[in-house]
């Protein structure tokens, strides 16, 4: 049997950009999916955390170092210049292998840079 983990995910991104009349997707600094392991043309999940929206669409690169978040096309309705997000990606995962898997979650500051790399996410307590 596979289970569904999450496989990357990047914190606190900030949307730099929000094109409707560009080509659909989300443009991603690529050094910051490089950091990520997120692939062009990666489905991925976005969480607007300015506005609750929740969509899917895939990555496209955009220039390395740049810190660009660009949600494009239709999904520009659903973000802002300046709004939160969370990016997920996941991945199907043998249930024999689920205790050997890990995410990768890179966590960025308001310019988009990378703070902080981790693999697991502290317990929420009470």
């Amino acid at each position: 049997m596979n289970l569904t983990f999450l496989k990357s995910k990047l914190h606190g991104a900030r949307v730099t950009h929000s094109e409707l009349n560009y080509d659909g997707s989300c443009a991603i600094d690529s050094d910051i999916l490089a950091q990520a392991s997120i692939y062009e043309y990666e489905r991925i999940e976005i969480y607007n955390v300015t506005n609750g929206e929740r969509f899917s669409t895939y990555t496209i690169l955009a220039e390395p170092g740049s810190g660009i978040i660009s949600v494009n096309g239709a999904a520009a309705h659903k973000a802002n210049p300046g709004d939160k997000l969370v990016i997920a990606s996941y991945i199907d995962v043998q249930e024999d292998q689920i205790k050997k898997h890990s995410p990768i979650l890179v966590y960025l500051d308001a310019n988009n840079k990378i703070i902080k790399k981790t693999a697991s996410i502290a317990m929420q307590l009470v």
